[in-house]
Order: structure tokens, then sequence, then C-alpha cells
């Protein structure tokens, strides 16, 4: 179960966007796309017993040729149902039903995702598209970050996780104001205020310790106020010396409430930005600088070249574009045995065997960015998949065909 704090892999995260991406390319002629969401406590006869009631309603659809559609894909998802005793971990999704073709033909797709989180609700709904919405919000961001917002007479603390904000505590304090009272001298009276002061930060900084030290992935912290306060309490040793090394910036803000920590997250957005693109630019100012020596330097890029450095185990880190969206195809024939890999952004039409004349048979395609995952993953190399969006990132994918390579040491001429 994903929580906050838990982060998915890479690479299952981009597994994930293109699946969604290539539903959400598909389109019905009707309303006869089914998208079914099961929730992983949800009995599979309960979904059955759902399913045939559907069924029944569909005999109501006016169109025959909507009705026969919609009718055959809750048969499909019926039988598909049959392979399933209980939901998966995080529930299952089934995107089912005709979509339009070549010219006015369709043919039937069938997809069944398990989403990276659980579902919370069940949802049956029939549609000309797919509905992809709840698992389109599984991808936000899910790095997470401490909160804090403070001055001397509250204090709030929060966790960012995506882009939704979790209230840990509000914390109000008894420090008093900065006025006279009963006849104390003032020097006393400014004493008690600064240990009221200083056992407020500690009560604060201990909530926060608690809060922030069991988030296994924790980025980093945003400290705002509307004034001095939150850079005192920064630059003090209140909080624990990891979470201390964690702080990112400062920030004013006007509220030390909930409202404070929304504020707080809408002025640090820039900061929170730069993180990404700052490993992104970092990451390929280093190939660049290795590219401009004359010899090359420890770079290598195109497809065929990563290939080969990733073989003989001399790539240290592999950097990958999101925005590939080629597969890798095997051509092969079936008489005599000959084969042929290659790399395309479309399948490839059967060809004449080479070799003996025949008509190949061609596979299906396997992702190019999952098939360098395999190839990294055998020999230990780190990946850094670097999204287009960015100056960066739009050079790795138009400038060095979106594959690059920083080897660990020179290869040979």
């Amino acid at each position: 179960m994903a929580v906050i704090g838990e982060k998915l892999s890479e690479r299952q995260k981009y597994d994930f966007k293109r699946s969604l991406e290539e539903v959400s390319n598909l389109k019905g002629r009707g309303t006869e796309l089914i998208s079914l969401y099961v929730p992983p406590e949800k009995q599979i006869s309960d979904v059955a017993a759902y399913l045939r009631g559907e069924y029944s309603q569909s005999s109501n659809i006016k169109s025959q040729g909507t009705r026969k559609a919609v009718q055959g894909a809750i048969q499909s998802i019926l039988a598909r149902l049959k392979y399933f005793k209980t939901p998966p971990l995080n529930g299952v999704v089934f995107f089912v039903g005709e979509v339009a073709s070549v010219g006015d033909q369709t043919k039937m797709v069938q997809y069944s995702l398990e989403p990276p989180e659980p579902i919370t609700t069940f949802l049956y709904r029939c549609d000309s598209e797919f509905f992809l919405d709840p698992l389109k919000d599984m991808l936000l961001d899910k790095k997470t970050f401490g909160l804090i917002v403070i001055d001397r007479s509250e204090a709030t603390i929060g966790i960012l996780g995506g882009k939704r904000i979790n209230i840990v505590r509000n914390i109000q304090s008894q420090v008093p104001s900065k006025h006279r009272m009963g006849g104390q001298s003032a020097q006393r009276f400014e004493r008690l205020i600064e240990i009221a002061a200083h056992e407020f930060y500690k009560k604060v900084a201990d909530n926060a310790n608690d809060a922030f030290l069991k988030l296994p992935d924790l980025q980093g912290i945003l400290i705002g106020g509307p004034g001095a306060t939150k850079n005192f309490f920064a630059s003090q040793e209140y909080l624990n010396h990891e979470l201390l090394k964690k702080i990112i910036d400062t920030f004013d803000t006007g509220y030390t409430d909930e409202y404070g920590l929304k504020e707080l997250v809408e002025r640090a957005k820039d900061k929170l930005l730069d993180l990404d693109l700052m490993r992104e630019k970092r990451l390929i100012t280093r190939l660049l600088e290795e590219i401009r020596k004359t010899d090359g330097g420890l770079s290598c890029y195109g497809e065929d070249q990563v290939r080969n450095a990733l073989a003989i185990g001399a790539v240290d880190a592999l950097l990958l574009s999101e925005g590939l969206r080629k597969k890798r195809y095997t051509i092969e024939c079936p008489s005599c045995g000959w084969k042929e890999v290659v790399t395309s952004d479309a399948q490839p039409e059967p060809m004449r065997c080479p070799s003996c004349g025949s008509v190949t048979v061609i596979g299906e395609g396997i992702d190019l960015v999952d098939d360098f995952y395999d190839l990294a993953d055998k020999m230990g190399t780190k990946v850094e998949l670097i999204s287009p969006d960015s100056e960066e990132g739009e050079m790795l994918l138009k400038a060095f065909g979106g594959i690059a390579a920083i080897l660990r040491y020179k290869m040979g001429g």
C-alpha cells in the first residue's frame, strides 16, 4: 500500500504513465467503452453480480451496435474476473470496449491494470472514452516535504505529499506579550519571556522531530512565518541534527495556521521545482562537459553506442528521455530462423526474408526505455530518467536521440 513518504520507482512511474497514455488515445464511436475500478476490499462475486445487472440493463440501449458492444465488453470483463479469487493488493482496473480502427472498422481492446496505489471507490462507467482521472492523480509527484510555520504566538506543523498538505499539529504558545505586568522589573520579565519562548521552540521541534524523522523519503523542510522567529528557529539547534541538514529555506508568510501552510507551499513552489530541474541540469551539464573534451571524455550517446557501453559494463549513469516513444521489434523468418531486431516508432511491415525469401513475422514491440532498463539492471547500472519539459531534457531528446551515458572508464577506440 502506498502511503505518504513511500515512493514509486521511476521505472514503475514511467511504465504506468505509458500505459495510461496508450489507453487515453483510444476513443469509441459511442458510449460503449467500459471503465471498471475494483477496490482491494471488494468481493469478486459482488463485482460479477453488479456486471450481470448492468448486462441486463444494457438490453434497453436503443442502438443495436452500441448495445452489442457494451454487452460484449461486460462479457469480456466477467470472463477475466474468473481468474481472480480476490482483487490484487491495490485493486484492479479494467478498460474494455470497441474502439475506432481503420475506416469504419472497430476493434475490441482489453486492458487490466494494477494501480500503484489503492483504489478507494468501486466505479463503473460507460462512455465514449475511458475514465482515467483517478489513475492520473496517482502519478502526481509524491515527494514528501516537512512544513513548519511559526511565530511567538503559534506554530503549525504539516507534511506535503504530492499536492496534498496533511496537518500534523497546531501548537499555541504560552509566551507572554512584551509589556510590563504587576510591577515586575523589565529585565526579569524579559527573561521570563525568553524562557517561555525557548520552551515553546523546543515543543515545536519535538513535535516536528516525531513527525519528520519517521518519514522514509523526506526530501527537505520548509519553514515560514510572518517575522524573524522563523529564521531564529531555523538557525538554532532545536530540530534534530538530521533534520537541520534538510532545511531548504525560510519564507515569509502572513499566517501560522493551516492557511499559513498553504501559503508556505505556494511561496516555495519555485524552490521545489528547482530541486528536480537542478538534478537534471547537473546530469546534462556533466554529460556535456565530457562530450566537449577532445577525446569525447567519459561520454557516449546514441542507441548503438550506449548499448555497446552497457554490454561491457562501462556505463556509470544511463540518461534516458521520458519523451522517447520507440519500441524494439523482433523480425523473424519462420522458415529458416533468420532474425533481426530493429528500433522503430511504429510497427514494421512484414517483409521478405533476405535469406530464403519467406514472409517474416513481426513480434510484439518492447518499449525502448524498458529495454534499456533491463540491460542496465543486468549490469547494476543506475538509470536517470530526464523529463523533456526542461531545457536540458529537450536537448537530450533532440540533440542526442534521448539516449546518452556517462561512463566509468573510456572505451577502446
